[in-house]
């Protein structure tokens, strides 16, 4: 701003008046020219500041830019620092100031007739009004500055233009809208060589086609996009692009590809200090856990969305994580929690006129309330969606919403309305390439066709969502938890596939079913360790004939025949279907028999799963783990209530099982159940069983016939996670490339620094006594106290033939307490002493044998998958064998019985049979005989034999 004066020497005047004027005159210019200065200079250090994302700092210079500005009535140049000002809010996700700056700026735009200025601040008000969630008015503003730009000529301003007001448009659901201005947007952007502006139209592209159901397209628009943000060193960009990506690629079922596109967003957004960007990569996260089952941490990551979308005032974000978090609660049958978010989540997208968000919300609430039983309200809210999804063109929600309208069909009875219905979500799903979506609907159209005793039809297409979800899984690739949880979510079609072979009396291929479905994680894992190769499909394997398919199968599984070659005595393989349990008997060189066991209706409760876990907690209080059991409690646990119910009396004077009107003994009735109809099919004095759901952690050694004669005392019991694993083992690597007879035994190790929960843990002298006295037997000398640290045991695991480790270990997953690496003086990180799941799986283990005496290390959460626990663990990262417990053990009988095993284990008896005949022993004595002393370890895998100085 420039100062003019109008001052005229007058007649008579005094010189030296005149001489002060121009003075103050030269003195005013200098001092304007020195404010104006400043005024560019506190601008230019406030950009400096705002590109290297350092946004509360440039907002002081901005603010020192504007004060300085009002003092000179530079009103443009207030203007302008408004427009900064708003800017540097925005990027710190502070909406409500930014717009409040961006008004100002629009104002003074308006008065001083600057119409360039008065299009960016109309620019800025719809993009921080669209980041608020109100489109509406987004799209007022980007009118204006569309309008703005084309009287002008800015036709790279009229390019954004066009894709801002795309942006609102979709997020009102109006797609095709959205998508016309996005084309116009990339057109002008490329004829004006506006590169940034190209990125920016490729991405807002690739937004809409993932709505319209085309994600490849929606993948390459994408992946243009990342390509130019990286070339400019846009690392806001480029972390939107890889939440873009992440968002096509779980559509397309690929989860892996998709988490670790949300890793990459949530590192580069955390980096950028981008509040809002952290919390939508916390939101994304926990929609990809959710879909892979694991509802804790889809909880988890999506109130930490919902926490930042509070604090920036997103709305919109807000509204969808309401429903995010409500189909977790929904997923883990908390159905009112869920209720409560999907009507908040209908609530805030009424308020702001956010149609796809309302119909997201519309069907999931109607998913809850199904689950209730509440049928027609349910019916009324699929109907509300379906109509928002047709209109706004979305089409892989509007097959969702079939699928849903179908099964309300089915529950009528209206099953030509509900086939149709399936047939439309897998069209739909099929066109747009929605992989789960294709393989839910093969599995609902096979459970119609089923009820209508179709088997056939059933049968196919059980088959082709069998070999989708197989297809799915592979994507995962080496992400074992996923794998674990994606199995465990979509374990029905499985199950249905081997129920309706039964049915046709199709029992062989029904067992290679069954088998193809069991462990499938923890083959991938053993297959890796073990250096082979199975037959696995890729993922772009085709469905075709039902021939083609059970090929498939055959390939993958192997033959029958050669199943058999691996097995190295009688082998029980269960399933637990329905009502009843199946087995199918295995010998070498025989024809498999099956036979069914329908569950007696005395000990039924809700369906066969429910009616064991049942009687397996009413076996272990008549067993009575828990009562009078003096050891130096290994468990990092507190017992729960459900735990210790019940559990006051011993194993042969106790009031027997808890079930209502049960009063047999229930170690009969579980022997009766799972071993009476099968005894007569087994020779010899050794037994092989794969097990099934709830009998993973059933007492199998305690069962009791009619004659009150153990199971453990006719067979040597021994338990495999799948058929495979036989094979797999009878197939190893390399003699040379095992572990010779190196031990390492581990016991009590130093604790004093660790706290469990603000709980301290105490040493195990019965552990430290254990492996000194299993050191003398097999002259090895063990790691005690401090030498066990983590690192030294984690160096030590992948040399050695032998591992046995006694220390606290954890109830639910029976992972172990290490000596902590850390400086002892400092509480130490739970990575420096806790031996993990993940700890283990990482190693590459030679061991033949490895012994868990820790509380539970045969327990762990039960999924379709198995036992997922560290016994699973060690099998995983290439042990021949585990021997693990079910549960604590007295100190006295912890030692007594490893004294004997390991004594029969140097005598070169197989550890099998060791494990027999020490608990004969124990049976046989004064102070053990009771079952819960001698009756806890189980031995799964291969049956090891050692011969110290050389291992076979």
């Amino acid at each position: 701003m420039s100062l003019k004066t109008n001052s005229t020497d007058k007649e008579g005047s005094n010189p030296a008046t005149h001489e002060d004027e121009r003075t103050r005159g030269e003195k005013m210019e200098k001092e304007i020219h020195e404010r104006a200065t400043k005024c560019r200079e506190y601008r230019v250090t406030g950009f400096r500041y705002f590109f290297v994302d350092d946004f509360k700092m440039a907002i002081k210079y901005f603010q020192l830019q504007m004060s300085t500005a009002k003092e000179m009535e530079d009103k443009s140049g207030e203007g302008d620092a408004y427009g900064n000002l708003g800017n540097a809010y925005y990027s710190l996700s502070e909406f409500e100031k930014a717009i409040e700056n961006h008004l100002h700026h629009l104002s003074i735009a308006k008065e001083v007739q600057d119409i360039d200025e008065e299009g960016r601040a109309c620019a800025n008000l719809g993009i921080a009004y669209n980041s608020l969630g109100d489109f509406k008015k987004a799209i007022e503003y980007h009118v204006q500055h569309l309008d703005i730009t084309k009287e002008t000529g800015d036709k790279v301003g009229e390019g954004r233009a066009y894709g801002n007001l795309g942006n609102a448009y979709h997020q009102l659901g109006e797609y095709e809208k959205a998508k016309q201005h996005h084309e116009q947007y990339l057109i002008i952007a490329k004829e004006e060589k506006d590169i940034v502006g190209e990125g920016f139209a490729y991405g807002n592209l690739g937004i809409v086609y993932v709505t319209l159901g085309d994600f490849k397209t929606a993948i390459k628009c994408h992946q243009l996009h990342l390509s130019i943000t990286k070339a400019l060193g846009d690392r806001v960009g480029e972390g939107g692009a890889y939440a873009n990506l992440a968002i096509a690629y779980h559509k397309l079922g690929d989860f892996k590809t998709e988490i670790e596109y949300l890793q990459q967003h949530l590192s580069i957004a955390k980096g950028m200090k981008d509040r809002a960007g952290v919390g939508r990569a916390y939101g994304n996260l926990g929609v990809a856990y959710c879909s892979l089952g694991d509802f804790e941490k889809s909880i988890e990551y999506n109130k930490l969305h919902l926490r930042i979308a509070n604090q920036v005032g997103d709305k919109a974000g807000e509204g969808r994580t309401y429903t995010n978090l409500g189909n977790a609660y929904n997923s883990l049958r908390n159905f009112s929690e869920a209720i409560e978010c999907y009507q908040q989540h209908i609530s805030i997208a009424k308020e702001l006129e956010d149609r796809p968000g309302e119909a997201d919300a519309y069907g999931n609430l109607a998913n809850a309330y199904k689950s209730l039983g509440q049928f027609q309200k349910a019916k009324e809210y699929y109907e509300l969606a379906l109509k928002i999804f047709k209109e706004m063109g979305d089409k892989a929600k509007e097959g969702e919403t079939y699928s849903s309208l179908g099964d309300d069909h089915l529950r009528q009875g209206n099953l030509e309305k509900a086939i149709e219905n399936y047939k439309l979500h897998l069209s739909i799903a099929t066109a747009v390439e929605d992989r789960v979506g294709e393989a839910i609907a093969q599995f609902k159209l096979g459970n119609v066709y089923h009820i209508v005793g179709d088997l056939c039809k059933a049968e196919y297409f059980y088959k082709s969502s069998v070999q989708l979800f197989d297809n799915l899984r592979d994507r995962l690739q080496s992400k074992d938890e996923w794998k674990i949880n994606l199995r465990n979510l979509y374990k029905e079609p499985y199950t249905a596939l081997w129920n309706v072979m039964l049915k046709q009396n199709k029992t062989n291929e029904a067992l290679l079913t069954a088998e193809r479905g069991r462990g499938q994680a923890l083959m991938d894992l053993m297959e890796r360790q073990y250096g082979l190769n199975l037959a696995h499909p890729g993922p772009g394997v085709q469905i075709g004939t039902a021939t083609a398919i059970l090929n498939y199968i055959s390939k993958q599984m192997g033959t029958m025949s050669d199943i058999l070659r691996h097995i190295s005595s009688p082998t029980v393989f269960l399933a637990v279907g329905t009502d009843a349990i199946n087995f199918w008997v295995l010998k070498t060189g025989e024809e498999p028999i099956y036979v069914q066991k329908k569950i007696d209706e005395k000990y039924f409760r809700e369906d066969a799963v429910h009616s064991l876990k049942s009687l397996n907690e009413d076996a272990y209080s008549k067993i009575g783990v828990l009562d009078g059991v003096k050891c130096d409690n290994r468990s990092l646990d507190e017992p729960t209530e459900e735990r210790v119910a019940d559990q006051s009396h011993g194993p042969d004077g106790g009031k027997g099982p808890t079930s209502p009107g049960c009063e047999d003994d229930v170690l009969t009735v579980l022997y009766d159940m799972v071993i009476s109809p099968i005894a007569d099919m087994i020779q010899g004095d050794a037994v092989t069983i794969v097990p099934d759901g709830p009998l993973f952690l059933a007492p199998f050694p305690a069962f009791k016939d009619q004659n009150s004669r153990y199971l453990a005392e006719t067979f040597s019991i021994r338990f495999i996670p799948t058929l495979t694993s036989s094979k797999l083992m009878a197939t190893e690597r390399p003699e040379q490339q095992h572990g010779t007879s190196e031990a390492l035994f581990v016991g009590d190790p130093w604790v004093g620094s660790v706290r469990i929960k603000t709980k301290r843990l105490h040493q195990l002298p019965s552990a430290k006594a254990e492996v000194e006295m299993i050191g003398n037997i097999l002259k090895t000398k063990p790691l005690i106290g401090e030498a066990t640290t983590k690192k030294e045991v984690l160096s030590r695991l992948d040399s050695v033939a032998l591992v046995h480790i006694a220390a606290h270990g954890k109830v639910e997953t029976g992972e172990i307490v290490l000596c902590p690496n850390s400086d002892h003086s400092r509480k130490p990180k739970e990575e420096d002493y806790l031996l993990t799941m993940e700890d283990v799986l990482t190693s590459k283990l030679q061991a033949r044998l490895v012994v868990l005496s820790c509380c539970h290390s045969g327990r762990g959460k039960i999924k379709a998958e198995g036992v997922v626990g560290i016994a699973r663990a060690f099998l995983g990262a290439g042990a021949r064998s585990v021997l693990a417990s079910l549960w604590a053990l007295d100190d006295d009988a912890s030692y007594e019985f490893m004294k004997h095993f390991y004594t029969q284990l140097e005598k070169g008896q197989s550890a099998s049979k060791s494990l027999n005949l020490a608990r004969k022993s124990m049976r046989e004595s004064g102070n053990f005989s009771d079952v819960k002393h001698w009756a806890p370890f189980v031995l799964l895998g291969d049956d090891a034999m050692f011969h110290f100085g050389k291992t076979r």
